[in-house]
């Protein structure tokens, strides 16, 4: 099982690195700027994970992840290179994908370390949402997070499909493929009948700013 999880956070990685990638190209950024972007989306949330979890950073001892970032970054550039414009649902898309593994995988982990289901289902939230918060935040624009169409709601529900599988008795892997599922249609269900969470902001002829 050890197996499985090491290669679903290793897609992981490269799936978000293609996440951050897309969106340096996007916003015309250098080489640097690319594999900067990449890096800090792919391994971003399962830093502070690990972090608050008081464990070794995933990265630290395994280089693994860094070749995972520089073979996604260097593919999706070449791939990519000949487009004059790469549509925005392309990066939706492929977070989509990175939020399906690193929640799954950081709720694990978490559990893995004695946390309770409700306290791995943000760890593993939280693994999911802080790459793209900090790529967003590079890129000067408001993370996915906080706008648009459903996006922390679903990571919960993908945590707690996948918690409450393993509550009830089912196996790891089965468990693990179905929050990933859940989270990912969820999602994608959401962008594209853009189903959101009521936008919060002031009532016609509301309270003026103070």
């Amino acid at each position: 099982m050890a197996t499985y999880f090491f290669w679903f956070d290793l897609l992981g990685v490269a799936v978000f690195a293609v996440s951050g990638t897309l969106a340096a190209w996007r916003n015309q950024m250098d080489g640097f700027g690319v594999i900067v972007l990449a890096s800090v989306t792919a391994i971003g949330g399962g830093t502070l994970r690990d972090l608050i979890l008081d464990v070794p950073v995933i990265w630290i001892n395994n280089n693994s992840y860094f070749y995972a970032i520089f073979v996604a970054a260097v593919t999706t550039i070449l791939l990519v290179r000949n487009r004059l414009t790469i549509p925005h649902n392309t990066l939706q898309l492929f977070d989509a994908l990175g939020l399906a593994f690193f929640v799954i995988m950081g709720a694990q982990k978490a559990l893995d370390h004695g946390t309770s289901a409700m306290v791995a289902i943000l760890l593993g939230t939280m693994s999911g949402v802080c790459g793209g918060m900090i790529r967003d935040v590079l890129c000067r624009e408001i993370p996915m997070v906080f706008r648009g169409e459903l996006y922390a709601v679903t990571c919960l529900v993908g945590g707690g499909v996948y918690t409450s599988l393993l509550m009830l008795g089912v196996t790891q892997l089965p468990a693990m493929l179905s929050g990933m599922a859940a989270l990912l249609l969820l999602r994608l269900a959401a962008l594209k009948w853009q189903i959101s969470i009521p936008v919060f902001g002031k009532p016609h002829g509301g309270l003026n700013e103070p």
